[in-house]
């Protein structure tokens, strides 16, 4: 009985969910128009709530608390700053030339301004970024799950146990969320997500409210919160001991700095808001450009009390537990508010936050089936396969590929828990964001070429800048050394091959581990998508049309 309330609470939602999302898009249109971009009939308003429960994933709902907890700051809030900046840049630059050209697949726009191989190879990139940054993030709603079921046996999970249950909760919420979008399209898909903000915001109020009485308010909190650093809001991660080069390196090597907010934070946004049909449809949904710039601008705004509440979440649950040490509290970032959730919330109210976590993580799931199966449809399978086909037979195939993408998430969700369960200390925030680091900034580079040039860019140029762009990404990050690992595994022979490239200065050898030198600049997460834009356009503009 104690469980009753808890299964109520997640059964009403997940009933609430599909119920309309199927029936949003009842009498509807049944054309690629409509499926995709709901034939531009969103009020603003709706695509606002959609941005929003889009960016708020399952890792952000426990992973960001899980920063503030461990850092008892809320630096990692600064990354808000540029995100504004940048949809103020996307709303003012890329939006209406998206309108005036009628896209649906806003890679359509690269064809328009470069030819048919530019639009593929950033069709490519996005399909294969989105899948792996989506799957990765199916993972973290399944954490929740785990600890429940951990909770209800009063003993840990075995290694089989957390595996069958991550599978069996990701293919559970992949394929509820299926349901609805492959019926409903982009409608059902913004105003379920309406729904999941609504949610998420007031599982969010309730938590903080929670956790502040449990607390005993300011009295009780500042007693924890008095060691240098602790409520930090700004850090320059600058050390004036240190020269002007060392200083450098240290702001490119650190994760959340006022210069990540102004620099690197704005073109990541301007990567995400800008050039990825996960999130940009959603904006094209609205009646006209000047619609999609309020509900853009406006989620900016939205997104610094919001991440500001999930940090606050996090410190406030590390003075709870100085206050009340429990020696079973799981160290692992995204586990540390799933447990609070668990184990301190009366019944009712838990499987309130739990709903608010699996509303997180079917908005954001949502939203990338639908732009997957959009831009696969229009970028590869009319021009390349249905040419000529009916607008039934396009919509039946967009459908379709909904589901396909939707095995190939579960799948890739499945195999990162894996890998998660032998990973002893998995930060999640720099996991998540990391995977699409890699490759967004060769995108936001093209498009910045095609929004701010009129002949610069060429296809054969265009395509060796986006290789150059990954590749100084893969360098400063690190990918080589890491994927040499990946190989190796821990090891402490130093093999012929090791030695040969560490006597040439091209690694260290250090733990078992193979390391970049160190006169190589190892850039964060927060920095990737900055050096692969202006790698990208750097060499894309040296190609000129003739």
């Amino acid at each position: 009985m104690a469980y009753f309330w808890d299964l109520f609470a997640i059964i009403a939602y997940f009933t609430l969910v599909i119920g309309v999302g199927l029936v949003s898009a009842r009498g509807r249109g049944d054309n690629m128009r409509e499926f995709s971009v709901g034939s531009r009939q969103m009020p603003w308003w709706a695509v606002l709530a959609s941005i929003v429960a889009a960016e708020l994933s399952a890792g952000t709902f426990l992973g960001t608390p899980g920063e503030g907890y461990h850092s008892h700051s809320f630096v990692y809030a600064q990354l808000a700053i540029g995100t504004v900046i940048a949809r103020v840049i996307v709303a003012y630059l890329f939006i209406r030339p998206f309108y005036d050209n009628n896209v649906v697949s806003i890679y359509e726009f690269l064809q328009i301004r470069f030819g048919v191989a530019t639009r593929n190879a950033a069709s490519a990139v996005f399909l294969v970024t989105r899948l792996l940054a989506s799957g990765t993030r199916l993972y973290v709603a399944a954490v929740i799950v785990v600890l429940g079921y951990e909770m209800v046996h009063g003993m840990a999970a075995t290694k089989t146990e957390m595996i069958w249950i991550y599978g069996s909760a990701v293919v559970t919420v992949t394929a509820l969320t299926t349901i609805y979008t492959a019926v409903g399209g982009i409608r059902a898909v913004v105003w379920t997500d309406v729904i999941q903000a609504t949610v998420m915001g007031g599982s969010v109020i309730f938590a903080l409210a929670s956790l502040w009485i449990g607390v005993g308010g300011w009295t009780g909190a500042h007693h924890f919160l008095e060691q240098p650093g602790d409520l930090k809001v700004f850090d320059d991660g600058i050390d004036s001991t240190k020269g002007v080069l060392a200083n450098i390196h240290s702001i490119l090597g650190s994760e959340y700095t006022i210069w990540a907010a102004l620099l690197g934070s704005v073109f990541t946004t301007m990567a995400t808001h800008g050039t990825d049909q996960d999130m940009v449809q959603r904006m094209l949904t609205a009646k006209d450009y000047h619609k999609g710039r309020l509900a853009l601008v406006l989620s900016g705004i939205v997104d610094i009390p919001v991440s500001l509440g999930f940090i606050f979440i996090g410190i406030l649950i590390y003075v709870f537990y100085q206050m009340h040490p429990d020696p079973n509290l799981p160290t692992k970032n995204p586990e540390i508010f799933s447990y609070y959730i668990l184990h301190q919330l009366p019944p009712g109210a838990r499987g309130l936050l739990i709903a608010g976590v699996l509303a997180t993580a079917m908005g954001s799931l949502s939203t990338a089936l639908n732009a997957l199966a959009t831009s696969f449809t229009e970028d590869f399978w009319v021009p390349y396969f249905g040419h000529g086909a009916s607008e039934h037979l396009t919509v039946r195939a967009v459908r379709w590929s909904t589901v396909v993408f939707a095995i190939l998430l579960a799948t890739v969700g499945t195999v990162t828990a894996v890998v998660v369960i032998d990973s002893p200390h998995p930060r999640i925030i720099p996991v998540v964001l990391g995977v699409f680091g890699y490759t967004y900034g060769s995108l936001l580079g093209i498009f910045l070429l095609g929004l701010t040039t009129k002949t610069r860019g060429t296809e054969r140029g265009n395509l060796i800048a986006m290789l150059a762009g990954f590749a100084s990404v893969a360098i400063w990050s690190g990918l080589p050394w890491d994927l040499v690992n990946v190989v190796r595994g821990e090891s402490y022979n130093i093999g012929s091959t090791v030695i040969f490239f560490a006597q040439h200065g091209l690694l260290v050898f250090k733990d078992g581990y193979v390391q970049p030198p160190d006169w190589l600049v190892q850039i964060e997460f927060p920095w990737r998508v900055m050096f692969g834009t202006l790698t990208t356009y750097a060499v894309a503009w040296c190609f000129q049309k003739r």
